[in-house]
């Protein structure tokens, strides 16, 4: 029977190392089973933070116990070479085997474009981000590996510190063209509830792709970004999502922005009605309890819970004393066979 598991999100666009690894260190503390951090060069708001996650990664680890530590979401495409990515995360495995996780995806402009690189339409980016998996996945299990990309190129490149342990490859995503590529290559997908609508369309293109590529579907992970503001103040609750409004802006506006002050300035009350539609922003723990229960049941196996939350230390308590263990009992009942056959 496949196993609930349960992540904090460390977010480095809004908040410094320490106070991530604190937040991190009670996360286990609490009952959490893994980390996922994010992967930014410039944060979403001036006001932001935006450290280098791998290196926070080894920290963080060296300092828990938690099963698992990962990226969401890393760009395999200029500014991270796909060897580089591969070297880097093999390292960590090697350090820490069995505890890492990588989950790629096509990125943003914001990440990429200040350090000079031209960012591409989306079809190029679904291309590049095919060769990157394809040269990551090469690079830990052969020697001396040729390539010859589209996009990249390998000439007899061999990784000396390999990977003691199967690393898990999540491609985050909201569309079927990139689930496809999951499904073929990769470990499982990660969405976020403003792709929900396509959610069975993006499962049936993972496991259509998986097939095909004579895999077994039923090894994947969906995986899930759970985005929450607690407070017991329903005002400060929707201040702290608030922070994340640059993120409602249209993607059509949003990928010409790199400026974190160009973000930050153009938020506008429609971003703001966004936040309040896609993250949950509330003053109980039944309303987290009803809305996790909706994505248990859609069939997420890795929940992974974002907060911005005003007083993250309380609102770490108030999740491990009453919202993971209902989460692990209730996704029991759901998995259970007896339960499933009786149905």
């Amino acid at each position: 029977m496949v196993r609930l598991k349960v992540g904090y999100w460390a977010a480095q666009e809004q908040y410094e190392p320490e106070t991530l690894l604190r937040n991190t260190r009670h996360a286990e503390v609490v009952g959490f089973d893994l980390i996922v951090t994010s992967d930014h060069f410039h944060p979403w708001r001036d006001s932001g933070q935006a450290a280098l996650p791998w290196i926070w990664l080894a920290v963080a680890a060296s300092q828990t116990n938690v099963g698992e530590l990962g990226t969401a979401v890393t760009t395999p495409f200029f500014r991270y070479h796909p060897a580089i990515v591969a070297q880097a995360f093999a390292t960590l495995d090697s350090m820490f085997p069995g505890r890492i996780f990588l989950t790629l995806g096509t990125g943003h402009k914001m990440n990429e474009y200040p350090l000079g690189y031209e960012w591409p339409e989306f079809a190029e980016k679904v291309e590049r981000l095919e060769e990157a998996v394809e040269i990551i996945k090469s690079l830990w299990s052969q020697n001396y590996v040729d390539y010859n990309g589209k996009y990249y190129q390998l000439r007899k490149a061999k990784m000396y510190t390999k990977p003691k342990k199967k690393i898990p490859i999540y491609l985050a995503t909201s569309n079927s063209k990139v689930a496809s590529l999951a499904g073929r290559l990769g470990d499982g997908i990660l969405t976020n509830p403003r792709g929900l609508e396509n959610h069975m369309k993006l499962i049936t293109s993972m496991k259509d792709g998986c097939t095909k590529a004579g895999r077994d579907p039923s090894k994947l992970d969906v995986c899930m970004e759970f985005k929450v503001a607690y407070d017991v103040d329903y005002d400060r609750a929707l201040e702290g999502a608030s922070y994340w409004a640059p993120t409602a802006i249209p993607r059509k506006v949003r990928e010409h922005i790199s400026d974190p002050r160009e973000l930050e300035a153009i938020v506008g009350q429609d971003e703001i009605e966004k936040i309040q539609e896609t993250w949950l922003v509330t003053t109980k723990s039944d309303d987290i309890i009803k809305r996790l229960g909706e994505f248990l049941k859609m069939g997420f196996s890795r929940v992974y819970i974002h907060s911005a939350s005003p007083n993250e230390q309380r609102f770490l308590d108030l999740l491990g004393r009453d919202i993971l263990p209902w989460m692990r009992e209730y996704y029991e009942t759901l998995t259970n066979p007896l339960r499933i056959l009786s149905e």
